[in-house]
């Protein structure tokens, strides 16, 4: 299935996307929200509060003024770095696009999970689902003719 890359040299790149490309586009934007959403509120993949951080990052972080907080916001170029990369007909894919922070998420998603869908992520992207199908079906079934009957 041809897949399309949404970001290209830095430019994102809506016009070369197909209509149902572009509703996966609209679906995985949702997901990714979503997951930023969870992680700046220092939740975890469960949807409980994150795994706490060690007593001196603690203590780094408190002194930097940013809290100590699991949520990924050290310096935020993590998150704003996150979002969907490609796209295809049945499929959005979010990545991180630095190899630096590629590096920092792997060694994130060892001390923790953060980087999936918690129930409340899930269920989000269901909504989000559900509503761009709700928008679909007006165009995809106009009338149906069952023997001679119409419905």
């Amino acid at each position: 299935m041809p897949s399309v890359r949404v970001w290209q040299k830095k430019q994102l790149r809506l016009d070369l996307l197909n209509f149902r490309q572009s509703q996966m586009f609209k679906i995985g934007n949702v997901g990714v929200g979503a997951v930023k959403n969870r992680l700046s509120a220092a939740l975890g993949p469960e949807d409980s509060p994150a795994k706490p951080l060690s007593k001196r990052y603690a203590i780094r972080k408190t002194k930097l003024g940013l809290g100590n907080r699991r949520n990924l916001s050290f310096t935020g170029d993590m998150l704003r770095n996150l979002a969907v990369r490609t796209v295809s007909e049945n499929r959005a894919k979010a990545a991180l696009s630095t190899r630096k922070d590629r590096i920092k998420a792997w060694a994130n998603q060892k001390i923790q999970g953060w980087l999936v869908y918690s129930p409340k992520n899930k269920a989000a992207v269901v909504e989000a689902t559900r509503r761009v199908f709700d928008a679909m079906k007006k165009r995809l079934l106009l009338e149906t003719n069952l023997g001679g009957k119409q419905r």
